[in-house]
């Protein structure tokens, strides 16, 4: 990346003059502006917008990149993030993006301007492109969501065997009739747990049925609600639910609660988080349990090595199954 020094020098100007036409000081004439503006264009320089050397500045800001705040899953992790930062001199900007692009395209920007250091992204609808190409030259951590075929460091739980782990569960319950409500199957997670439910279902013969495997858009309460509604309207109903998230299973239990069912008598019903609400249903809830909070430490203390110059390794975390009422009673 060109410095300022090279700009001069391709201008025929002084450092000092190049400098005046960033900070768009009247007394450059017009001809000389032109002649630093073009150079700037040629050399593709960016100025840091802190005023400082590029290579040298320092926001001490780390961007944390979340699809939604109302997603109780990420709190833990938060928490995690800003202890860390916070011992470390740093501070972090919590950023919604709501999938939206523009929204992504302001926080990159953040970074490649030296407004921030670097980002952990926990996004899954992140664009990837755009990402490995500003983790090139930033640093960039994954967390929790990765990408299997990009460079980027992440850290996470291994989500196939989590799902295996909680649907053989239920099947040592001596359910044999499992559905799976599921999110977007174009997130890694989605497939991950899918395939985790497929294969402990194959381990013990039992044959999966697509008409009990069910996508919801998003991970709200409202759409475990709805999923569950469409599966009980089915002729022949599951036994037992496997929702891949904790906000999923908790919309499936007040639904089986609503039309009168029982929990675990007549469907049980493991979720996947533990996040704090997941022990305040009723029944309470069988859960997978993620490390948030150690994922959050993690991700922090693998961005600010990575902000260091240090190599950073991907990291997968243990999870725990945790039995609670909802398959127990």
């Amino acid at each position: 990346m060109a410095n300022i020094q090279q700009v001069a020098l391709r201008a025929g100007v002084s450092v000092a003059t190049v400098s005046r036409v960033l900070n768009n000081v009247s007394s450059v004439s017009p001809k000389t502006r032109l002649k630093v503006e073009s150079a700037i264009k040629e050399l593709n320089y960016a100025p840091s917008m802190l005023g400082k050397n590029l290579r040298n500045s320092e926001s001490r800001l780390l961007l944390v990149l979340i699809p939604s705040i109302s997603n109780p899953f990420y709190t833990g992790i938060i928490n995690g993030i800003e202890n860390v930062a916070i011992m470390n001199d740093y501070s972090i900007l919590l950023c919604e993006t709501d999938s939206n692009p523009q929204r992504e395209n302001i926080y990159f920007n953040m970074v490649k301007n030296k407004l921030a250091d670097g980002i952990i992204s926990m996004d899954p609808a992140v664009n990837k492109q755009k990402l490995n190409e500003l983790a090139e030259n930033h640093s960039i951590i994954l967390c929790s969501e990765y990408d299997e075929d990009g460079t980027i460091p992440y850290v996470t739980i291994d989500s196939e065997l989590a799902a295996y782990h909680a649907v053989k569960h239920l099947i040592k319950l001596g359910h044999t009739e499992i559905a799976l409500i599921n999110s977007d199957e174009k997130f890694l997670y989605a497939r991950q747990r899918r395939s985790g439910y497929e294969k402990a279902l194959k381990e013990f013969a039992l044959p999966i049925r697509c008409e009990w495997i069910y996508n919801t858009e998003h991970l709200d309460f409202e759409n475990g609600v709805h999923a569950m509604r469409k599966l009980l309207q089915l002729k022949e109903k599951p036994s037992a639910i496997f929702a891949v998230s904790d906000t999923l299973a908790i919309g499936a239990l007040k639904e089986i609660n609503a039309v009168g069912l029982k929990v675990p008598d007549d469907i049980a019903v493991v979720g996947f988080d533990k996040i704090s609400f997941s022990n305040m249903t009723n029944p309470t809830l069988t859960t997978v349990a993620q490390p948030m909070y150690k994922m959050g430490t993690t991700a922090a203390n693998m961005l600010i090595n990575s902000i260091k110059g240090n190599t950073v390794e991907s990291v997968i975390l243990d999870h725990e199954l945790v039995i609670r009422e909802s398959t127990m009673g």
